[in-house]
């Protein structure tokens, strides 16, 4: 098959979730088919096995040109309407709920930003969930929420659940994944690398931003707790400033500062990453942890997030302490890869910390747990749906509906099916009660 995979992420040395997942995503369906990765954000690296290209809105379509399969990620199809109305089959990612994200990006906002925001998200949604022929999500609990908006949408209708009374062919779950390849580190990334921070401290690593809708601040103040008990335990926050820069500094980050120097930790205790750790190198920082560390705020975003930091610390094999709400938190609880904690709840966190980092033994116990159930998620595993749907693709059942063109579902009453209500209704209440419903559906349809 021709694949064109479509994003709006950058993509270089330094690279965010998005562009990692398209990245994987190419390099998974290369080895059978032509990739092709265009991209509306900067582009500063070759593509492995497959192409790379920056592309602008003015010479998109050209670009693009006739693929067999196109697999779009973002805000993509209200700009290109196009995209769901052409030849080829739409595959739309649906991994990161980004109208739910939206109430957390937005939160500092004036309300008529707020609602301008959530409104353009939910357009951009419903642009993709009437094109798409086939649609992906990150977990289970993701996929019940988009069978949703795919029902309000009309997309669960007679043809796609005659098709597959599951509706796996019209959505399945494809989550975020680890390479295969254990990490083998090259080089000390934090350990005597960052001021402040010795061969023998316990550290703790924060893997990826820092968002509104995480909870920092309860970390921060747990190491302040276990540090009467854990001298020379070491928060590291990985990444501080985004690698894309359209995503804005937010103020969850500058709270986590403050309160940093607030409790005079700051570059004693709890150290910032001024830059974005570049994907090739992430491992020399995981290897260099003792622990990875989670937390969130309760919320929407929490429900339906799938935290792909959490497989960083899976691939890396570090024992994870983590806030409870979440997919990963369910996890570690089940598999006993670490400790889940209430929201908010410092002192349970910091009683996490001191238990797992007091007992070398026991967290090594834990560290081979994780190397198990890391193999689940291999990209090969996660995005098998997604490989099995380019070897065979399928048009969506219920795109004779003209589903393509954004119409109403069926568009209307055909003359046969109107014909066919009215014989049952006289055979069922007669024909005075038929003809009196006629009236008011004619009275109605006027």
């Amino acid at each position: 098959m021709n694949i064109a995979i479509v994003t709006l992420d950058t993509f270089g040395q330094k690279m965010a979730g998005p562009a990692i997942r398209v990245w994987e995503m190419a390099s998974l369906l290369a080895a059978d088919h032509a990739v092709s990765v265009y991209s509306f954000g900067s582009v500063a690296r070759e593509g492995d096995g497959f192409s790379l290209e920056e592309v602008e809105v003015a010479n998109f379509q050209e670009k693009l040109g006739a693929p067999d399969i196109v697999i779009i990620q973002g805000y993509l199809a209200q700009t290109f309407p196009w995209l769901a109305t052409s030849d080829f089959k739409l595959v739309v990612d649906l991994y990161d709920p980004f109208h739910i994200e939206s109430l957390q990006v937005e939160r500092f906002h004036p309300m008529d930003e707020r609602h301008a925001a959530l409104d353009h998200s939910v357009r951009e949604l419903n642009a993709q969930i009437r094109g798409g022929d086939f649609f992906l999500c990150a977990s289970g609990k993701q996929r019940d929420m988009w069978l949703g908006h795919l029902a309000a949408l009309g997309r669960i209708n007679p043809l796609t659940y005659e098709a597959d009374p599951q509706l796996r062919s019209l959505i399945d779950v494809a989550s975020f994944g680890v390479p295969a390849e254990a990490p083998v580190a090259t080089r000390s990334a934090i350990r005597d690398a960052v001021p402040g921070i010795g061969a023998d401290d316990k550290i703790v690593i924060w893997g990826g931003g820092v968002y509104n809708w995480f909870d920092p601040l309860t970390v921060i103040r747990a190491v302040d707790l276990a540090r009467e008990h854990v001298p020379n335990i070491r928060l590291f926050f990985m990444g501080a400033k985004h690698p894309n820069p359209d995503v804005p500094e937010m103020q969850m980050l500058r709270d986590a500062r403050a309160l940093a120097s607030e409790l005079d930790l700051a570059g004693t205790h709890v150290f910032f990453n001024e830059d974005w750790v570049d994907y090739a190198e992430r491992h020399n920082y995981l290897l260099d942890a003792d622990l990875g560390v989670s937390a969130h705020l309760p919320g929407l975003e929490t429900d339906f997030s799938f935290r792909t930091r959490m497989l960083d610390y899976l691939w890396a094999g570090l024992p994870m302490v983590a806030t409870q709400g979440d997919f990963f938190a369910d996890l570690i609880e089940d598999k006993g890869l670490g400790a889940s904690v209430p929201m908010e709840d410092a002192s349970t966190m910091a009683e996490a910390f001191v238990r797992l980092l007091a007992d070398d033994d026991d967290r090594a116990a834990v560290a081979r747990r994780v190397e198990e159930v890391a193999a689940d998620f291999r990209w090969e595993n996660t995005l098998s749906a997604l490989v099995n749907y380019c070897a065979n693709p399928w048009e969506a059942a219920d795109r004779s509906l003209g589903r393509r063109e954004g119409g109403a579902l069926g568009g209307g009453h055909s003359i046969g099916m109107l014909a066919r209500k009215a014989m049952r209704a006289v055979r069922e209440t007669g024909l005075r009660e038929t003809a009196a419903k006629v009236r008011r559906y004619v009275a109605r349809r006027g």
